[in-house]
């Protein structure tokens, strides 16, 4: 399993940016860049079998898209207004960052069907496997990705209630 880091609640905003860029950022980059061709080739070569986890390539495509453009949004506009001290115009691109998580949830839906959960059958081969075990690791470690940033360092930036 990865390690998740030790962030806290009190890690310093500076910090916890890195750490969501070097942990999360970097690795969902590297994660999808493995699983795409993985998942084409299962596609391809088990063409025939029913169980075969047809569309996952293009649903992972089009999540890996969704979060390039997210990631993009963050790193060039709120990430670095938030290492700024924040002000009072950082709250629509808060609300938009949120909404875009909110949006992922279709396509981690989809991907969930598609995978029948994450359980490949009994005779699936070795690349199989490792497809679904790999795109069940990238959405657990989007849901914690998403967690950090929703409870942790959002709100460091939005007026309490």
């Amino acid at each position: 399993m990865r390690d998740k880091g030790t962030v806290t609640t009190g890690t310093d905003t500076g910090a916890l940016i890195e750490h969501i860029l070097t942990r999360y950022h970097a690795v969902h980059r590297a994660d999808l860049a493995d699983l795409l061709p993985l998942a084409e080739r299962v596609e391809q070569v088990h063409a025939d079998d029913l169980a075969a986890p047809r569309g996952l390539a293009q649903a992972l495509a089009r999540l890996a898209q969704e979060l390039e453009d997210h990631m993009r949004k963050e790193e060039a506009i709120l990430f670095p207004a938030m290492r700024a001290g924040g002000g009072s115009g950082i709250a629509q691109p808060i609300a938009v960052m949120r909404a875009d998580h909110d949006d992922h949830a279709e396509g981690i839906a989809r991907i969930r069907n598609l995978t029948n959960g994450f359980r490949a059958p009994d005779h699936a081969c070795k690349s199989w496997r490792s497809l679904y075990a790999g795109t069940a690791r990238l959405l657990d470690d989007l849901a914690a990705h998403i967690a950090l940033e929703n409870d942790v360092l959002f709100p460091r930036f939005e007026p309490r209630a």
